[in-house]
């Protein structure tokens, strides 16, 4: 399972990637929320409520290469639809980085599929 996360970052870059996953994944599930809010149901509503999904796993660090690289294709999904903007493509590539990079120590993913020590 461990081949799966290139890096489980300590330090200032795992404080980096931390800060990268909240804000990707609070976006994200905002995203989800609007789109449930608005009184007009669209073609936009299925791709929004979707990406939220692994929103909330890239918030908590659960399955971070399989949320971002679900992000990655739901908000192309969504910039190919022409809707959104920008903003599509800009959480496509933090996704896509996330996907790449891993987790970092302060995540879900850490606890389970870190590195284990074993004192002798």
């Amino acid at each position: 399972m461990q081949r799966l996360f290139t890096t489980f970052a300590n330090g200032w870059p795992g404080f980096g990637i931390f800060i990268q996953r909240l804000v990707t994944g609070a976006v994200l599930v905002l995203h989800g929320i609007v789109a449930l809010s608005q009184t007009s149901v669209g073609g936009s509503l299925i791709p929004q409520v979707a990406g939220a999904v692994p929103g909330l796993l890239i918030l908590v660090g659960l399955w971070t290469p399989l949320a971002g690289t679900l992000i990655v294709v739901i908000e192309v999904w969504i910039a190919l639809a022409g809707a959104g903007g920008a903003m599509p493509l800009i959480l496509a590539v933090l996704g896509g980085t996330l996907a790449m990079i891993g987790p970092g120590a302060w995540s879900i993913d850490a606890r389970l599929f870190g590195r284990k020590y074993i004192a002798t």
